[in-house]
């Protein structure tokens, strides 16, 4: 049986064709999934990342990338596998193979501190009517090809219907985040997880 260690740190080895290899494809901006401390990787996905090469005899390489390639890298056969906190979509589904479920994540909605405009809201169903009568002037910031960009949009696939309001994209959700706290966009939305590992290292910081 593994044993799972979060928050250790993984190294990376150079990509070498003349080595058994393991090439993952990751976005490494996705906290608690997968993000970096110093040239290391961190995270539940690049742990098991390890364990896989481990379990299989074979040297470890993560290849970072922007989100948007993650699985493309794997549809065209430049990685082996992806892990990146991903969505499983019938998109997808036509160009990769998913494993089985192993988390199920939700969206959450990221607000400046002095607004209160969701204050009394005490469910999901009642934030959600909010943003949906949200017009254009309204920007709201995500990370680039995520299942918050997705929602934001509009996504037949996955069942969101999209809102009227201005989708901005990002590299990260931090960097959503900061352009937020800069007055840039009104709001953000991205995973559970990565929303509270954002929040609370800039809460700390303030």
């Amino acid at each position: 049986m593994w044993n799972l260690v979060f928050h250790s740190r993984v190294e990376s080895a150079a990509p070498d064709e003349s080595k058994d290899q393991l090439v993952v494809a990751t976005n490494a901006a996705f906290e608690p999934f997968e993000y970096m401390k110093g040239d290391s990787y961190v995270g539940i996905d690049m742990e098991i990342a390890a364990l896989l090469a481990e379990e299989l005899g074979k040297e470890l390489v993560i290849q970072n990338m922007d989100f948007d390639a993650v699985c493309l890298s794997v549809g065209q056969q430049k990685c082996d596998i992806a892990m990146a906190g991903l969505t499983v979509s019938e998109e997808r589904k036509e160009y990769v193979t998913f494993s089985d479920t192993y988390y199920q994540a939700s969206q959450r909605l990221i607000v400046p501190g002095d607004n209160t405009d969701f204050d009394d809201m005490t469910d999901a169903d009642s934030i959600a009517a909010a943003l949906a009568e949200l017009d254009s002037s309204v920007k709201i910031g995500c990370q680039q090809g995520t299942t918050g960009n997705s929602y934001i949009e509009g996504s037949e696939d996955l069942g969101f219907p999209g809102l009227a309001a201005t989708c901005q994209s990002y590299k990260s959700g931090s960097l959503a985040v900061q352009d937020m706290l800069n007055g840039n966009i009104d709001f953000v939305i991205i995973d559970a997880a990565p929303a509270a590992a954002i929040t609370e290292a800039i809460n700390e910081m303030q």
